[in-house]
């Protein structure tokens, strides 16, 4: 079609007297903008945009003739209309075998108030015998204005029918929290407003937390007016890959979107955080469930964390979890706390790390103990050790979800420390004498023997599922076997010492065995230290 040269951008009056001819005369040409996975650089989708091509008056901008449709009601004619050429479209591609992506199509306010509408789009996708699957609706904070309730069963008639949703320019607006909470859209088209003049800074944590806030629902982000490669690496390492702009193309006309297909790789953009199948997003922030009852005062110390390697941020904890801290700490200590978790050192950290990378590995709950430091007005600075146990719960590209059970286990590991000082003197007195000695875990049955026991016995540093092995070979004989056994169910019991005369080994040497037993802070048995001293002659 052939225009002018000279540009004339229509007033009001213009745009009207001229609309029904343009209808008729196909003036309105659809632009294609592809959305890309930026880790792949494959297309994942694309939206149809309307440019009205004048004969006469050239191209006019969308921004001055859509306000003007939307007033006039011929908004819904117009969003008809883009919807059937992108039905076109996707006829031909079938046909013809080319690859293609979903097609995203604009509805206004107008059309959620429609009573027909929906039947109207559906009369169009069958007649082109398109697959529901093939269209995404794309809809506009501004649809909620006044009441949100036909937009909500709007949407809900829409998904029933298996199309897509998405959230067009979220953000934007200012009830974009508001709408997404009453309204489950499939898809959120992010506006890079926040970003528009610096990457990072305030605009940068409001981004960051728009997309995690999607991750935890499980829904897929496009950010929209994408244009450098710094924002594009900046909402990668938020947890956004999929995007819409200049960047990596601009809109364009049917024959050049046509051969970008051709030429580039296509997939499917995939839904963000998966919660394992034991929760439910909704009901895990829910403060009325029963989940979150549980988490606040049924278990322990808990906190649930996020990880983008190398980054760790705590997102919750119950009061359990600040109980365990040992301290009395105010909000503001606690937000210091959770943002670095204050360990003791480098070497702290990394255990914690390689802990989290552990149980992304291997799918499994991991535990490690690492030293913290916590600070009061009133006590000042203050080292703590924590058991931490691990749990994944959710994963996106690079993003994790954990939670986290931890005991404050400062007494226990102290008095290990001090006890494993006065052991390693009592084994270098042992060396000395005709002593050998071990340490007992109770609760997971592992058996430590001291070098002497390693040197002249042929024990390994460690024996599992303790005293079979010792048993096993010999070392105790068949006929004191079950008397040993019992030993160890008693000091699983709560025993704190026992002692006999056992003959040892094969040659029936008989010697003094004895066990001494230790409780953790809350009473329950956790170790016993075993010793065996040789009888020499004359003792009973």
């Amino acid at each position: 079609m052939e225009t002018t040269s000279d540009k004339h951008f229509m007033n009001k009056i213009e745009v009207l007297e001229n609309a029904e001819k343009a209808f008729a005369d196909h003036q309105f040409q659809i632009y294609y903008q592809p959305q890309y996975n930026y880790l792949n650089r494959r297309i994942v989708g694309t939206e149809a945009l309307v440019r009205w091509i004048h004969p006469q008056f050239g191209i006019q901008p969308p921004g001055e003739f859509i306000p003007v449709f939307e007033d006039s009601g011929l908004i819904t004619k117009l969003d008809l209309y883009v919807m059937e050429e992108a039905c076109r479209f996707l006829r031909e591609c079938r046909e013809s075998g080319v690859p293609y992506v979903p097609v995203s199509f604009n509805v206004s306010r107008h059309d959620v108030y429609a009573c027909d509408f929906v039947e109207r789009m559906e009369r169009i996708r069958k007649s082109y015998g398109i697959p529901v699957t093939d269209l995404r609706v794309e809809i506009t904070e501004s649809a909620v204005i006044g009441s949100s309730d036909f937009l909500i069963r709007f949407v809900s008639r829409l998904q029933s029918l298996g199309y897509t949703v998405e959230m067009d320019d979220f953000g934007s607006g200012y009830s974009s929290l508001n709408v997404l909470k009453d309204i489950e859209v499939d898809i959120i088209k992010l506006d890079m407003i926040f970003l528009r003049n610096k990457i990072g800074g305030r605009g940068g944590i409001i981004i960051s937390s728009i997309v995690r806030m999607a991750n935890w629902l499980g829904t897929p982000v496009i950010a929209e007016g994408v244009e450098t490669v710094e924002q594009a690496e900046f909402l990668k390492s938020i947890g956004c890959i999929y995007i819409q702009g200049y960047l990596f193309s601009k809109p364009v006309p049917e024959r050049e979107y046509l051969r970008l297909l051709t030429e580039t790789k296509t997939d499917t953009a995939v839904p963000g955080m998966q919660l394992s199948d034991k929760l439910d997003a909704e009901k895990f922030w829910d403060p009325t469930t029963q989940e979150t009852l549980l988490f606040y005062n049924f278990v322990g110390g808990a906190a649930i964390i996020a990880f983008s390697d190398p980054e760790i941020e705590t997102l919750r904890v119950n009061e359990k979890y600040l109980t365990e801290l040992g301290m009395n700490m105010n909000q503001q200590d606690v937000i210091l706390y959770q943002k670095n978790l204050n360990f003791d050192n480098e070497q702290e950290r990394r255990v914690y790390m390689e802990t989290i990378r552990r149980a992304i590995a291997f799918g499994e709950d991991e535990t490690c103990e690492t030293w913290r430091t916590v600070y009061s007005p009133c006590c000042g600075d203050d080292h703590i050790c924590l058991s931490s146990t691990l749990h994944l719960i959710g994963k996106s590209k690079g993003q994790y979800l954990f939670y986290v059970l931890i005991r404050n286990i400062t007494k226990e590991k102290t008095a290990y420390l001090e006890l494993a000082e006065s052991e390693k003197k009592f084994r270098t007195a042992g060396e000395q004498a005709n002593i050998y000695c071990w340490e007992y875990t109770i609760d997971t049955k592992e058996m430590r023997p001291c070098a002497r026991c390693m040197r002249d016995l042929g024990l390994p540093k460690l024996l599992e599922n303790y005293p079979e092995p010792v048993i096993a070979s010999g070392l105790f004989p068949p006929d004191y076997a079950e008397m040993y056994r019992e030993w160890h169910r008693k000091l699983a019991q709560g025993a704190m010492h026992l002692e006999a005369v056992i003959p040892l080994t094969a040659d029936r040497i008989p010697f003094h065995v004895r066990y001494t037993a230790e409780l953790d802070e809350n009473g329950r048995p956790y170790k016993a230290y075993g010793s065996a001293t040789q009888v020499v002659d004359g003792e009973a």
